[in-house]
């Protein structure tokens, strides 16, 4: 098991702890708890923590998979020495969904000044994938942007960061760095993954887990990061809940999920594996999870 004996175990007391603060918390449902005094904000702290038991229940649950790796594609890649780990059709472009949102990163951070702030309109929300806490007419950082798109996911706020640049500048901008990068086989469509002509191949995107690692660890810091709140219009705080149910394990660096009917699951991420930085891209996957926890223990025991 990817867990190691002394880290499984802190995994279970810590939906142990949590469970027992729900307890606490929460001795009506959380709806109920919308009548209490300052209500709404507990409700929404309420859900989030059974949203936190829920994905460590699925984590475990995949952890024990016997089922075989379900990727049309994938690799593992020692960053330290460049060795190829273990790879299936490297070099096979598919969709890549949201693992786009990386690229975004590093040409915001490359061009953008994070501590602007804008103004949002309908123009910039007009995508697919919202969330209630970003609005047209909101004042709100690049930074603020930056950690929506990374966390949740949050389609409209990586067309935020666009618009704020220039939205066909910034793309041609996330073309121009594949080159750079001779990511041969990548094309950015759009700036969040919801074009299937997104398309990339594990070993492309191993050169961009290297390049964010070594120039923007910052950004893979933020897809760590599970405690992101903003208020909605009403003024109640809501979560920005953290796409990657990798993000509390303990050899976890930092990476980017994504989904699509087109793309399947997919994931680019990098682990600590025997103390070395090691990247691990998968595309068109029934379950990303179970299939990163069997080239985890793969790599493990090697």
């Amino acid at each position: 098991m990817i867990f190691g004996r002394a880290e499984k175990p802190t995994k279970i007391k810590k939906i142990i702890y949590i469970a027992m603060l729900v307890f606490l918390a929460a001795a009506p449902d959380s709806a109920g708890a919308y009548d209490w005094p300052g209500g709404a904000a507990l409700a929404q702290k309420i859900q989030a923590v059974k949203e936190e038991i829920a994905n460590a229940r699925e984590l475990l649950f995949n952890s024990r998979s016997k089922t075989k790796i379900s990727a049309a594609a994938y690799a593992a890649v020692d960053l330290s020495t460049g060795a190829v780990l273990l790879r299936k059709n490297p070099d096979q472009a598919y969709p890549v969904a949201s693992i786009t949102k990386l690229m975004t990163a590093v040409i915001a951070r490359e061009n953008i000044d994070t501590g602007k702030t804008i103004t949002l309109t309908r123009k910039m929300l007009a995508s697919e994938g919202k969330s209630p806490s970003i609005y047209a007419g909101l004042n709100i950082s690049i930074e603020n942007l930056l950690r929506a798109s990374l966390t949740q996911s949050v389609n409209d706020a990586a067309e935020s960061l666009a618009y704020s640049y220039g939205k066909d500048r910034f793309l041609s901008l996330m073309n121009q760095k594949a080159k750079e990068l001779k990511m041969t086989k990548t094309v950015y469509c759009d700036v969040h993954g919801l074009a299937k002509k997104n398309r990339s191949t594990a070993t492309d995107l191993v050169k961009l887990l290297s390049y964010t690692r070594k120039n923007h660890p910052d950004v893979l810091a933020i897809t760590k990061q599970n405690n992101f709140w903003m208020p909605d219009q009403k003024g109640v705080l809501l979560k920005f809940k953290n796409m990657n149910d990798f993000y509390d394990t303990p050899r976890f660096v930092g990476g980017k999920t994504g989904y699509l009917p087109e793309a399947k699951q997919t994931f680019a991420a990098i682990f600590n594996i025997k103390n070395k930085p090691t990247a691990i891209v998968i595309l068109h996957s029934d379950n990303y999870q179970a299939d990163t926890f069997k080239i985890l223990n793969q790599l493990k025991n090697q």
